[in-house]
Order: C-alpha cells, then structure tokens, then sequence
C-alpha cells in the first residue's frame, strides 16, 4: 500500500481541527452534540457508520468502528471534545476563531483536545481510505464530560455503563503523552502508563464556641490551622511505584551526568528525603517529581467564623488529595490520619481510584520505536500523570489504557502542559502533522500484524 502524502494529511487534520475548534463546547454546560455531528458526518461522508448518542440534552458522544479479521482484540482510540471555560480578553487570538497564525493554530482545545481528536479521526479516515488489512477492529470514540472531571455523567462513563460492547478493547490510547519536552538538554517524551487517583475530601474540626477576647485550648481554626499545616509542610509518605520506578530509571538512563545520579537515588526513601531538602529545592522538577512518590493531600480552601469576636464551633478545609497505584481511599485515609491525628472529621467530595499499566507490552514498544525513528535525539519515558483522564472510567472493563497523543513542538516553544487550560492555547501545525504520522505509523502495525 501507498504511503500518505503527508503534508495532504497534515492539511486535513488542520482543516478538521479548526472545525472542531469552531464549536463552543465550553463545559458547563459542554454542548457537545454539534462536534459529534460533525465527526460522524465526515465519517458517513466516507461509507463508514458512526454512532452518536445523546447522553443527556445537547451532549453528543461519536462511536465508529473500523473492521478488521478479529483475529486480535480490538484498539480504542478516545478523545473528549469538551473544553474548559475562557477569558478572552487575554486571548492573543480569540478562542473559538481557530485562525491560523505564525504556523500555529490557536484556540481553545487546540491541545487539550481537539488536536487528538482530529489526530484519531485521521487515523479511521486514512486505514479506510487505503483498505488496510486490520487484524483488529479499531474503534474512535470521541466524549462529551471530561473537564468536570465527568460529574455530570454524560460523558464515557454513561457510555461505559449503558453501552460497554462499543468500547471494549484490549487498549485504550488517549491523552498526555507523546509530546517532547527538553530535560537538561535531551529530548524526553512522555509515554502516559498510569495517573493517580482522586481523593477529594474535607476536612473538619470541631471545638467549643465561645467570645473572641477569651481564648481557650479547645478552638477549632486553630486545631485545623494546625492539621493543615502538617498536610502541606510534612506530607506524607514515601512511596515507588512500577510507574514511577520505570520513569525515574528510563530518565536517569537519558540524562546520566550528575541529574541522572539524582534520579536513581530518588528510587530509595532515604535517597528521596535527603534530596528533597538538599539538590532537588527549589528545582522545576521538584513538584512533578515529589507527587509521584507520595500521595498527596493539599490543601485549597479554608472556611470559619462569622464574626471577628466569636470563636466559631467549626472550622472546614478543602483538600485535594491524589493517590498512586496500590491506595485506595481507605488506605490514604489511614495515611491522612497518623499524620494529623484523631478527632478530625472527613467527608469525601470525589474518590475515583489510581490505575497503572504496564510498559514492557509490545503496543507500548511500538510506541517507543516509532518516536526514536521520528527523531533520532527521543528518549521516551514510562510517565505517570499527578492528575486523572477519562481512563480511569475504563478500568472497570478491564480496558488498560496509554496517554499517547504525539505532537513535536519546536525549540522555544511554551512547555506543551503548560498549555493545557492556558490563555493562547496554540499547537505547532507542523509538529501535529509530525504526531500524525507516528501515531499512523503505531495504530497500523499494531492493527495489521
């Protein structure tokens, strides 16, 4: 078969991507249903049958499935097409205009998602188109509900409890993954092989009322002062994960020299507490590094009182709380506590659980391949994300899923996640043709073989 005629290809998916960009599915309320129509009409338009369903009014989620032999499991490529909110006024391009500007296209969902969306819609145009000898079905699934981190239920986990036979599959490829970004002067691309849980909570503390001007031991804002500050300056404790262990390995075999020193001892606790305090403070690195060696608890809201002179009864914070691969909400719980101690109150908000998957299996080998023959400086890294995605409602299928949605951004270009919600959320149009093309490369041998 033909290769693509790749600067062809790269101009579709733009055209495509500006299309989706076009529509205004800021969530809430997320109005998806216009780009599910749009989806399924581009692939109707090309003899395929996509399913969209209507979850809930004006949420719109697209289904199609490319046939193979079924002499292998199926592939599922998902994308959410909702967005987060706007300021446009400090926008340097309006947000929903999708122009096309210094070979960038700018707008909201430029890469968080739309970019993949089309990226995965050129993957079921292009097999189609040449009549690729697929092995496996791969589905397309494009949902409504991600950025509210699926609360309203519209999104893929109403598909996973009402329609499960359209997803299942032996993998699942999504977002954040497949970017490159320079870490002490190398090329490291993250490969997404496991994200967090969520463990949202309040915490509450109670204490006995009384006049402002006579203090006494029993004050619940202090007794809360007191709990928050040992969440946010002792943390809790340490932990390595398989994700984590591949990513500081994968990393420190890249980097070598001196950071990569810094990376193979963080893999024990002694070595993490000695450098938390000493090489790695104050590091850009530290953050992303210390989250995915501990779960986290961390505190963004406080509430108490009314009045100046009244010590209140209760005092109330919010915490957001992530939990790595192994913890549930139980047994972070159980962490929480003998840090901060007894007679505090807790009302969990949102606890979705922490998933992994494994990156020593032959889907995320293409993976690596394919990104070092597209660039000769890649190292990619097993990476596990501090956040959450759509995946963790596929794990109850029993459906593992990677971040891989490849996109090369150009020397000096804002780091990619720091684009993600941003003000000038842009993608490189030459890099998503560049991501295009390793991620075809990827889905067709792994289908086909």
């Amino acid at each position: 078969m033909p290769s693509p005629h790749w600067p062809a290809v790269t101009e579709e998916t733009v055209r495509h991507l500006r299309a989706l960009l076009k529509i205004d599915t800021t969530n809430p309320p997320g109005n998806e249903m216009p780009a599910a129509d749009y989806l399924a009409g581009v692939l109707t338009a090309e003899g395929l049958a996509p399913l969209v369903l209507e979850s809930a009014p004006g949420r719109g989620n697209m289904v199609v499935r490319l046939k193979g032999t079924g002499a292998a499991p199926p592939l599922l490529l998902y994308a959410h097409t909702d967005v987060v909110t706007t300021e446009p006024q400090h926008w340097t391009h309006p947000p929903f205009a999708a122009e096309v500007a210094d070979g960038l296209v700018w707008g909201r969902g430029a890469v968080d998602m739309k970019d993949t969306v089309a990226q995965y819609l050129m993957m079921i145009l292009l097999l189609k188109r040449e009549g690729a000898p697929l092995k496996r079905d791969l589905i397309f699934a494009a949902t409504a509900d991600e950025e509210i981190g699926g609360a309203d239920g519209c999104g893929i986990s109403w598909l996973v409890k009402r329609h499960p036979d359209l997803l299942r599959a032996e993998f699942g490829l999504s977002e954040v993954g497949g970017y490159n970004m320079e870490i002490e002067g190398k090329q490291i691309y993250p490969i997404q092989v496991a994200e967090k849980g969520t463990a949202w909570f309040k915490l509450r503390a109670k204490g006995k009322p009384g006049h402002g001007s006579m203090p006494h031991s029993d004050n619940a804002v202090a007794r809360l002062a007191h709990a928050v500050d040992l969440l946010a300056t002792r943390g809790l404790p340490y932990h390595l994960c398989q994700a984590s262990a591949g990513y500081l390995s994968a990393m420190s075999d890249a980097l070598r020299g001196e950071f990569g020193t810094v990376l193979r001892d963080l893999q024990t606790a002694a070595g993490a507490r000695r450098l938390f305090s000493t090489t790695l403070k104050g590091h850009d690195l530290a953050p992303r590094l210390y989250s995915i060696l501990h779960n986290t608890a961390t505190p963004t809201g406080l509430a108490a009182g009314a009045k100046v002179n009244v010590i209140p009864s209760l005092a109330e914070a919010t915490i957001d709380g992530r939990t790595l691969p192994g913890f549930d909400w139980e047994s972070f719980l159980a962490e929480v506590r003998a840090l901060i101690g007894e007679g505090y109150e807790f009302e969990p908000l949102i606890v979705s659980p922490p998933i992994e998957t494994p990156h020593n299996t032959p889907l995320y080998r293409l993976m690596e391949s394919a990104l070092k023959r597209h660039d000769a400086q890649a190292a990619p890294v097993p990476q596990i994300m501090s956040g959450a995605t759509d995946a963790k409602y596929l794990a109850p299928l029993g459906l593992p899923s990677y971040g891989f949605a490849p996109v090369k951004v150009p020397p000096g270009f804002p780091p990619f996640m720091e684009l993600f919600h941003a003000h000038d959320e842009r993608v490189p149009v030459d890099g998503l043709g560049w991501g295009t093309q390793v991620l075809y490369e990827v889905v067709k041998e792994y289908c086909t073989r």
